[in-house]
């Protein structure tokens, strides 16, 4: 049996109120901090599906987005650093499509089920922009996925799939384009999304000889919450009992990663037996068929959906979000950053201590330090210390500071002195923070961010969030 074993999902903490763009329009977006982007967010994702789940076990990281920061260079590579996986691991990148994350996750069952791969972990996600004032500015949200697959505590076992090939100019970016183009609607949706999904899920159907009325959950991918509705009427479905919520007014269309949210929140409230649909669309569909077993009754998420649909801080102001989707000048940080060059050496000699966050404990009496050092600042022994990772460690706030002067997007700048349970302290910068909120005492985790852009090389290091509840 192969199948899904664990999941995680990430949406951002700030959200975009519609009536900031224009007046009278109602619900709200999900976006990206000025410090997030699509590999950020997949290694938040990766990082709560890799609860309880040993890091030594996973064979292959696939990484899935539309979005890379890099145009040529791995990106699953520095996920899988992040979420510290270890050197003997498959990794891939999957992109140009919408339906990349489910390409992705055919890719890792396939792996799973010829034996290449005992447990393989996809981890999507997505940024996209639509060009002020378009229907897709207002669409448009950012969010990832990640699902481990697994041939043992397989919770939603994968017992068949359909795809569909097709070729049509309906959503596309070029190399130089930063927004996303579309060609008239309604041709796009007609002869794109409704004719591709159809024929996907229709011979799905077909093949395993199932009845719409079977199905506990359907989740489909869609443009918009109304073609959902009536693609499943038309393919027999009841949308009303069977189409899982999109969440499209409250986090928006998350890209390659939104069926793959959606299928989690469908998992969320599965029980044994339940046969869920998924379906994703982008230059073609897929269609794939889960079965929920028993095991699913121990799933325990390290943060379900709600989790992240009820943590959030609305922001009204235009001008605040254009400023951290860079769209205007004022992102970029002009304090020197204390973490070392960017040279490539550099970067590559501090991959354990900046990717993975890792500390080291004295093995002779039991201080942590971070960065790591040679000698014990404790007991002044050398060369005695075992590493320790720290980006699963929560801490509190020992002292902070407030900078007005050095960035324009994040005023005041909050640097925190951190003491992390089990010991240890850190300095870093904090990110997700309410100003007024910050205070000696207030408990932290870390979470992994980008620091800034300079000589085309994007700098990710890790900063402190406030833990919410």
């Amino acid at each position: 049996m192969v199948g899904i074993t664990s999941m995680g999902v990430y949406v951002p903490f700030l959200r975009l109120g519609l009536g900031a763009i224009k007046k009278g329009l109602r619900g709200e977006r999900a976006f990206a901090n000025f410090d997030e982007d699509s590999i950020t967010m997949a290694v938040a994702a990766a990082i709560d599906c890799l609860k309880d789940v040993d890091r030594k076990c996973v064979d292959a990281l696939y990484f899935a987005s539309t979005t890379c920061p890099y145009k040529e260079k791995q990106a699953a590579t520095i996920v899988a650093s992040a979420a510290d996986l270890g050197e003997n691991l498959i990794t891939a990148d999957y992109g140009n499509s919408l339906r990349c994350g489910t390409s992705a996750l055919r890719s890792a069952a396939d792996a799973v089920a010829a034996g290449s791969a005992k447990h393989a972990m996809v981890a999507v996600a997505d940024t996209r922009m639509g060009a002020p004032g378009s229907i897709f500015e207002q669409s448009f949200g950012d969010g990832a996925a990640a699902i481990m697959i697994g041939n043992e505590g397989v919770v939603a076992s994968l017992e068949a799939s359909y795809s569909v090939c097709h070729e049509i100019m309906d959503i596309w970016r070029t190399e130089e384009d930063i927004y996303v183009n579309a060609s008239e609607s309604r041709f796009a949706n007609v002869e794109g999304y409704m004719k591709t999904t159809e024929k996907a899920v229709g011979g799905l159907l077909k093949s395993t000889g199932l009845k719409a009325e079977q199905f506990s959950k359907i989740v489909f991918y869609s443009p918009d919450p109304g073609s959902a509705a009536k693609l499943a009427r038309k393919l027999g479905f009841d949308p009303n009992s069977q189409l899982q919520d999109s969440f499209a007014g409250l986090i928006g269309n998350t890209g390659s990663s939104y069926a793959l949210i959606m299928l989690a929140a469908a998992l969320e409230s599965s029980t044994p037996g339940d046969k869920l649909l998924l379906a994703t669309y982008g230059n073609g569909a897929d269609a794939l068929f889960f079965e929920v077993t028993e095991e699913i009754k121990s799933l325990q998420p390290a943060r379900n959906l709600g989790f992240y649909l009820s943590n959030k801080h609305v922001i009204d102001d235009y001008r605040t979000y254009l400023f951290c989707r860079g769209i205007l000048p004022g992102t970029s940080l002009i304090y020197p950053v204390p973490f070392g060059s960017l040279s490539p050496p550099a970067l590559s000699r501090d991959v354990s201590k900046n990717l993975k966050l890792h500390g080291v404990r004295c093995l002779s009496c039991g201080a942590v330090q971070y960065p790591p050092q040679r000698v014990c600042a404790n007991c002044h022994e050398k060369d005695r210390f075992e590493p320790i990772r720290l980006s699963d460690k929560r801490g509190k706030v020992f002292s902070f500071s407030l900078d007005h002067v050095s960035s324009i997007v994040d005023s005041p700048a909050a640097i925190a002195i951190l003491d992390f349970e089990g010991g240890g302290r850190m300095e870093c910068f904090m990110t997700d923070r309410i100003v007024e909120e910050v205070k000696i005492g207030m408990d932290v985790e870390m979470t992994f961010r980008r620091l800034f852009k300079r000589e085309n090389i994007v700098n990710y290091f890790w900063k402190a969030k406030p833990v919410r509840p």
